[in-house]
């Protein structure tokens, strides 16, 4: 079954990030296309931003390349050396290892579509550029620290 029928696929709503980060996704789903079709060595999503909306904190992956190409309205990228919007048919990569945080946000008044491949490294590990938060997925788990290692045990203000 190569054709992934989208109408079929269910829309993943929320996040995996601890309080006080998983409220700051709302406006943000996604569809496992890849998942859908069955594939295991690379994901591929298409991640649905509402107006106002942001795809994640800004991160970095340790292992795991990452590619974008926005299909519907316009995005702005944001990045260590600032903000780019980005247009249907313009396609983003960020290579494994490389500390430039990135996301994504719908700053229109119309919904926003991108799809994004990447690769699945199992361990895989991922910093947030802006705040003292790291992630590290295995086999299926994601385990959220700080920086220093430390478990992260939700907001501490």
């Amino acid at each position: 079954m190569p054709v992934i029928d989208k109408s079929k696929v269910p829309v993943k709503t929320g996040s995996i990030y601890p309080e006080p980060y998983a409220c700051q996704m709302a406006g943000r789903s996604s569809l496992r296309l890849g998942d859908a079709g069955g594939l295991t060595q690379f994901g591929a999503n298409e991640v649905i931003l509402a107006p106002g909306a942001l795809s994640s904190l800004r991160h970095w992956h340790h292992r795991e390349d990452e590619f974008v190409m926005v299909t519907e309205g316009e995005c702005t990228l944001v990045q260590d050396a600032g903000e780019t919007v980005m247009r249907v048919g313009d396609c983003a990569a960020f290579p494994a290892g490389d500390p430039n945080g990135h996301h994504f946000i719908n700053r229109t008044d119309r919904e926003a579509r991108f799809l994004v491949i990447g690769s699945r490294m199992n361990p895989e590990k991922a910093t947030y550029s802006d705040v003292d938060l790291e992630v590290e997925l295995k086999d299926g788990k994601a385990t959220f620290t700080h920086k220093d290692g430390t478990p992260y045990q939700g907001d501490r203000t």
